[in-house]
């Protein structure tokens, strides 16, 4: 980049530095800088900063006339320049009446934005670190000359607030340059060029260990109710939060969590008979349920113990059955009780454990012809709290035939205890990991510049929050895709691999949830289950398949490739049939392959909900499962563990992603 009236730039600095001076020359952002590529097809946005009133003339030199436009008054200013096809390398000028900037070795392509966690942020080489490199990364390395593809990597930052610039600097693909540079993002790009022919420009801005809603917007995760409370602890103004004293704030909090502990244990209804069937609740008020208690005003504006009890009337023929008792989500936790007899709890141990929908099983031996109760102790500690689902949710059936009762409307209810509002947190010091922080830093400054679309390697951090990622990672692209203004442009993404996770079956769930945003238009998945050689490691050394994958994505769907297989195998539907189970797919390729003697990874379960190993076949593009020991089959999962390799793939080698067909929560396996 080159300044010209440098004596009248020197001489500005040298007063900046002096009187604290406003910077009148015109400035650039970092991404609109020697070597940057430029989207074709669309109108380039430049923009920077000058003097308020100050006119900014710039032309491309690829153009004949030039584009002008005027400094707001904050001194912000930007224009849109029509870009040709690709090619270059392309000159710009930006004048003032003051100054003028050359940007040189410009080049017309196609733009990515390249983001995550560590797994995207992982280089090439090896650095003594957890970067281990990539499989033989001296070879990838020493062959990585390409000066059409042009890398750009962010420079690590947070901020509580939205920023307009980042740090970072483009440099054309080299041995040199791209060692240090995402490996995701590069095997991506070469897959890219090689078939298009197109310079590339690829903007790295990755943090490892990060979860979503770190690189989300604060309006978006305020629509969110999982993260209310975290974005409260996010101050929304720049200030030293590292200097806050949080001593007192520390002991207040254990001493209100030492509460909320006890509370939840001591089950004082209980003894006092809540739950039984001859308790008499005649003084206890009524609540019209689903519903959170607080909107009953401010008597139940609380946080605490809250018993439920219910009087039902079951036929003589009920009586001595089996019984599927629904109540759907409950704030908090619940423990739950037929006629006296505990039959189902969830605590705050279980994950998501305000959405999980209660499905308890009432052994026969409990149920009585005409008066029976259910009785639900409810405990929520800050929020709404109470059964605030739907009222389809809530009903008790006879196991095995359609016939229920509707648990809707009106039930007794009692407090049994109160718990004092939590301690109000002073703003905490933020770090990575802290909600808005990377999009404020990482995302932002970068949304006026014309992309064509976003891989995205993440998942890992959010891997024990598999039903909120449903929609937090939905919403994290909308707002992506909403910020820049461009429409739905390609967002193409990694399921995460198998991995030694500390909390059991916790990694499914967030496949699930990845599986699940397929549903958003223009997206695509890539599946990893096959790329790790050690599932006790998570940063899997084969990358080139994973940026590979995400190319076939992009080549088929963006650039129009034709006959390319850009997926494996995805759960379509399910067929019952005697004792089996038939699996359709989409995205079979040339067809569905075992890599091995057998499927691996399938199993099977009845309506008991208890899942055994089952025998898989392929048959023409779809997979029959069945075992001996399931005579009336009723759900199948595929690679549903934290660690399973399972090996069905298409016949152009492209793994088949986990699934369930069923959308059980209390299931047990075989042993």
């Amino acid at each position: 980049m080159k300044f010209q009236s440098q004596s009248r730039f020197l001489t500005t600095v040298c007063l900046l530095i002096a009187v604290n001076i406003t910077f009148a020359d015109v400035r650039l952002p970092a991404l609109i800088a020697d070597y940057m590529v430029l989207q074709q097809g669309m109108d380039a946005h430049l923009w920077g900063w000058a003097e308020p009133g100050e006119n900014i003339r710039v032309k491309g030199s690829w153009q004949t006339a030039e584009r002008s436009t005027v400094a707001d008054k904050e001194g912000k200013w930007k224009v849109a320049l029509d870009t040709p096809q690709a090619g270059g390398p392309y000159k710009i000028e930006i004048k003032t009446d003051e100054n003028a900037i050359t940007v040189d070795n410009v080049m017309v392509g196609e733009v990515w934005v390249c983001s995550g966690q560590s797994n995207m942020q992982m280089f090439l080489m090896e650095n003594g670190n957890w970067h281990k490199g990539v499989c033989n990364y001296q070879s990838e390395i020493a062959a990585a000359d390409y000066p059409d593809i042009r890398l750009f990597t962010v420079k690590p930052k947070i901020s509580t607030i939205p920023l307009d610039n980042c740090e970072g600097a483009w440099s054309q693909c080299s041995p040199e340059t791209v060692a240090g540079f995402s490996a995701t993002a590069y095997f991506f790009a070469r897959e890219v060029y090689h078939k298009t022919k197109t310079p590339i420009g690829l903007i790295h801005t990755s943090w490892g260990g990060t979860p979503a809603e770190s690189w989300t917007s604060r309006p978006t995760l305020e629509s969110l109710k999982t993260y209310k409370q975290q974005l409260e602890k996010v101050p929304v103004s720049v200030i030293d939060t590292a200097a806050i004293d949080t001593a007192a704030y520390q002991k207040n909090m254990t001493e209100w969590e030492t509460k909320r502990y006890s509370m939840e244990k001591d089950n004082q209804g209980f003894g006092k008979g809540y739950a039984n069937l001859e308790f008499h609740a005649d003084d206890w008020k009524t609540m019209s349920l689903p519903t959170a208690w607080e909107s009953l005003g401010d008597d139940m504006n609380i946080n605490g113990v809250v018993w439920f009890r219910k009087e039902i009337n079951l036929p003589p023929s009920w009586a001595g059955k089996d019984l599927a008792l629904s109540l759907g989500p409950i704030e908090d936790c619940d423990v739950t009780y037929f006629n006296g007899q505990k039959v189902g709890s969830i605590s705050y141990e279980t994950e998501n454990y305000w959405q999980v929908e209660r499905r308890y099983k009432v052994r026969g031996s409990l149920v009585r012809e005409g008066k029976n109760i259910i009785a639900v102790r409810v405990f929520d500690d800050r929020g709404e709290g109470g059964l605030n689902g739907k009222k389809e949710q809530l009903n008790v059936g006879l196991v095995g035939t359609e016939d229920s009762i509707s648990l809707a409307g009106d039930w007794k209810y009692k407090v049994e205890s109160i718990l004092d509002t939590e301690p109000v947190q002073p703003v905490q010091p933020i770090n990575q990991d802290s909600p808005t922080v990377l999009y404020n830093a990482m995302i932002h400054p970068l949304i006026p510049y014309r992309i064509r679309g976003a891989i995205w390697y993440q998942g890992e951090s959010n891997h024990t929050m598999g039903h909120a990622y449903r929609t937090l990672f939905p919403a994290m692209i909308q707002n992506w895709r909403d910020a820049w203004g461009q429409g739905n442009f390609p967002f193409y993404y990694v399921q995460i691999a198998p991995f030694k996770y500390i909390e059991p079956m916790s990694a499914p769930f967030l496949r699930e949830a990845q599986l699940m945003t397929l549903s958003l238009p223009n997206t695509g998945m890539v599946v990893t289950t096959d790329i790790t050689d050690d599932v006790g490691d998570v940063h899997p050394r084969n990358k080139q398949d994973v940026g590979k994958r995400l190319a076939l994505w992009a080549l088929a769907k963006t650039y129009n490739e034709k006959q390319i297989v850009y997926s494996g195998p995805l759960y379509r539907s399910m067929r019952i049939k005697g004792d089996t189970i038939r699996i359709q797919f989409d995205h079979t390729g040339s067809g569905l392959v075992v890599r091995g003697n057998e499927l691996t990874h399938f199993v099977i379960a009845g309506k008991d909900e208890h899942f055994r190993r089952a025998k898989a076949v392929i048959e023409g593009d779809t997979v029959v499962v069945s075992s001996d020991k399931v005579k009336k089959p009723a759900a199948v999962r595929f690679g549903w563990s934290n660690t399973a390799v399972p090996n069905l793939f298409n016949k152009e080698g492209l793994p088949a992603s986990p699934f369930r067909t069923d959308d059980w929560y209390n299931v047990t396996f075989e042993e």
